[in-house]
């Protein structure tokens, strides 16, 4: 297996991850509690899901989710 065959693998600090989670959130118009409440009650445009799933998997890394 070359370099090139290898899998991309993205490094983060935790400051960087909260900072992207923020700006996610921020980039819906919504707070992150009528984000989260709209996504529950399967209310969110499709682009606001998708940020949705990944401020989900952002609080994974973190270990917060």
């Amino acid at each position: 297996m070359t370099d090139d065959e290898l899998p991309t693998v993205i490094h983060r600090t935790r400051e960087e991850l909260l900072q992207q989670r923020e700006e996610l959130i921020a980039r819906t118009g919504m707070t992150e509690e009528v984000l989260f409440r709209r996504a529950e009650d399967f209310i969110l445009y499709p682009e606001h899901y998708l940020i949705y799933e990944t401020v989900q998997g952002i609080d994974y890394l973190l270990g917060e989710g």
